[in-house]
């Protein structure tokens, strides 16, 4: 089932099943291979699927990690792929409409690369039902970990990303480029927050909904979670380490100045 609506990337749906559940769990992938296969098994080792409905958010993988077959038996709910421009941002977008349109209560998203603690995923409902909005999972917090953490990595985070996200947003945040976290039906459909624009095509929107919610003064909070690197091998990411970086602090600094706001892109 193509979709073309303003706002929402081109996507093809694929229901495995019907909607079960209050909350969705939205994982962004593009070729996760063995990874992705892995974090949907701890999923399923931890009774996920029977407290979320699981949406992979598929930027149109080739690899073969989106086999129906093995989605199905790893209880996944629905695969959406993206059939149009856009990296993170769109895929988001797809995931957000799909989740908006079948009348969830809140969305959790998390990546694909198994580097999360998914069997957390009960802190973020808990957190929803509380009546939260928006609610960051991080591993730096009491009772939070962070495992193998690339040095380099870690004092991006703690020294240059956090601390703008947290001048943005108005409250202090630890753990800024953790994509490990949910949303409530009310922040997303607020009038003044519009995340379906096509403005938010790769790390924007990220950066965009870490703030804003803070800024209309909605509940918010962060709760502990773990988050892994393998210890060798290479560092799962899809940002590159030069050009990547450089388009990231660009974001940063654009949402600093309000750059995103809905008013700001109207003018």
């Amino acid at each position: 089932m193509k979709q073309k609506i303003k706002g929402v990337p081109n996507f093809m749906a694929k229901e495995f099943d019907e909607k079960k559940h209050k909350y969705c769990l939205c994982i962004p992938i593009i070729n996760e291979g063995e990874r992705i296969k892995k974090e949907l098994e701890r999923a399923k080792n931890h009774n996920i699927s029977s407290l979320v409905d699981i949406i992979i958010c598929d930027g149109d993988s080739t690899d073969g990690c989106t086999d129906e077959k093995s989605l199905k038996e790893l209880k996944v709910n629905t695969l959406l792929i993206k059939k149009d421009n856009g990296k993170q941002g769109a895929q988001l977008r797809m995931g957000i409409y799909w989740a908006l349109k079948r009348g969830y209560e809140g969305i959790i998203t998390i990546d694909g690369n198994n580097k999360d603690s998914i069997e957390d995923v009960p802190k973020f409902i808990q957190k929803l039902e509380e009546g939260y909005d928006f609610v960051q999972g991080s591993r730096f917090i009491k009772g939070g970990k962070a495992i193998n953490t690339p040095l380099i990595r870690y004092l991006s985070v703690r020294l240059i990303h956090a601390p703008i996200i947290s001048l943005t947003a108005r409250k202090w945040y630890t753990d800024t480029t953790n994509a490990y976290r949910a949303y409530s039906k009310k922040y997303l459909t607020n009038n003044e927050v519009q995340p379906l624009r096509d403005i938010f095509m790769n790390y924007e929107l990220l950066a965009y909904l870490s703030v804003k919610a803070d800024q209309l003064k909605m509940k918010t909070c962060e709760i502990p979670v773990t988050r892994e690197y393998p210890k060798k091998g290479k560092t799962p990411t899809k940002i590159s380490k030069f050009k990547g970086n450089f388009e990231l602090f660009k974001v940063l600094f654009k949402n600093l100045f309000h750059k995103y706001d809905v008013k700001c892109e109207k003018k």
